[in-house]
This record gives structure tokens, sequence and C-alpha cells, in this order.
């Protein structure tokens, strides 16, 4: 659930549309920041973890989809932190390539999807957004993840990038 800077009667809540998980052709056994199947019923997630679960504190298992809420400034960095210690899934983040904290997570990563064009974003009331204000991608961690965004490239959401360098992977 991307969470965006709340303009006066605009909503501040914005979530994956199907087409990205289209893409991606795959199938997650946990969601671990879903905003409730109520709102959202599209994410192919066996296990979904809602704000009452609390993804954060919860434990997380198998092949994992994490769109967190982006929040306040490095609101998502605990996100990520965890997300590479659980090391298996697909991660949607901003693309923000000069923040600290995507320096820091993206030597964490084994590959990362940049979408192309920018994601319209889904409301509350299932609207997409008029003109999305920033970028995003979409980070994977084991082989399912690496296949997955290899399978969305295919099919024309992004390009894919490997990082590369020399400082030892996983230093968070």
């Amino acid at each position: 659930m991307a969470l965006h800077e709340q303009s006066v009667g605009k909503t501040d809540e914005w979530f994956t549309p199907p087409s990205v998980f289209e893409a991606l052709d795959t199938h997650f056994d946990m969601d671990v920041a879903h905003p409730g199947y109520d709102i959202v019923n599209w994410v192919p997630a066996t296990w979904l973890l809602t704000k009452k679960e609390d993804g954060l504190v919860h434990p997380w298992t198998g092949f994992v989809w994490m769109n967190p809420p982006f929040g306040p400034r490095n609101g998502i960095t605990p996100w990520l932190e965890k997300f590479v210690q659980h090391g298996n899934g697909i991660a949607l983040t901003p693309d923000r390539t000069s923040a600290p904290w995507f320096q820091e997570f993206v030597w964490g990563v084994d590959l990362i999807l940049f979408v192309s064009p920018k994601i319209r974003f889904i409301d509350r009331n299932g609207n997409p957004g008029k003109s999305p204000a920033q970028g995003t991608a979409l980070c994977a961690l084991g082989e399912l993840g690496c296949q997955s965004l290899r399978n969305a490239q295919v099919n024309g959401l992004g390009i894919v990038l490997e990082p590369r360098c020399t400082v030892a992977k996983g230093a968070w």
C-alpha cells in the first residue's frame, strides 16, 4: 500500500493495480502489507497481513509481496530491512535513487525492475490516479522473485537491472 503526501480532499492511500500482478505472472505466499480484502481483492497471495496483523511484527513465510506504507521520510526503511532479512519476494518502492535508504537498500537485492511508464495506482474506490507523481521500482530477492521480474520485463512493465557492487551483499 503506497502512501503519498495528502492533498486537501485527496486520499493518501494508493494500491497496486492488477496489471502489475498480471505482468509478474506469479503467485505469492504472503502479502505482508495488504489493505484488506474488502478494499483490494486482486493480489495473488495465499495469506494477507493487514494493519491489524502488523507486517513489521508478524513473521513472514514463503514468497512475499510487499507494497509497504511509504509514510513519512524514511518510513519505508524498517520494511526494507525486514524484506532483505526475509530474503524471498518482491518489494515495490519509490524509485528515489538518490535517497539514502534507496542507496543502502539496492545493494541487498538480486534484481530491480524500473517500471515504465509510471504506475497509475488505484484509490480506495477502485479508480486509477490521474498523474503519478513518482516512479516505482520492483525489487526481487530469491529465484522466484527474479523470474517474476524477468516475466514483467517481457510483458512490458519496465527494464530489469542487476545491482553489482564490490561491497558485501546484505550489508543491512
